[in-house]
């Protein structure tokens, strides 16, 4: 498997949208630190988000919403606010 820009940010707005657990996301990037092969021309990006990423079950190195705009910043990608009001 070869991992991309686009699959790792569609990771992170799944997590952002509550399609998937942090533990589903921790899983995912541990899985590719040990299997994945990433896309050459971002490797050292890739490498150091989804490394990051697979400590995100480890209280001391827990996310926060200013990591995911700077993970989704240096994949290419702006990070864009909506607040609804549910009343």
């Amino acid at each position: 498997m070869v991992v991309t820009r686009h699959e790792v940010a569609s990771k992170l707005t799944d997590y952002l949208h509550h399609r998937i657990t942090q533990e589903k996301l921790v899983d995912w990037a541990e899985e590719v630190m040990m299997e994945g092969e990433f896309e050459q021309t971002d490797f050292e990006v890739l490498r150091d988000i989804v490394s990051r990423l697979g400590l995100a079950d480890v209280k001391a190195f827990g996310l926060t919403w200013e990591d995911f705009e700077t993970y989704l910043s240096r994949l290419g990608y702006s990070v864009r606010v909506q607040v609804l009001s549910g009343v």
